[in-house]
């Protein structure tokens, strides 16, 4: 194998190395951001179900 081609190579392992640990950096925010918005959301549907909680029992008290 020539020098040229070489090198060509070990550029492209490089590259491909730093592509990799790039794409590795992305997903572990993308994953520390969905379990932000998963926090988010539980936190939405407790506060809705409180409130529809309040509902129902403001129904059955005028119901009675």
């Amino acid at each position: 194998m020539s020098l040229e081609l070489f090198n060509q190579l070990e550029q492209k392992v490089t590259d491909t190395v730093d592509a990799l640990e790039m794409m590795k950096m992305e997903n572990e925010e993308l994953r520390s951001e969905n379990a932000k918005f998963k926090e988010e959301r539980e936190e939405w549907e407790r506060r809705l179900n409180s409130l529809l909680s309040k509902f129902d029992s403001q129904d059955n008290a005028s119901a009675s």
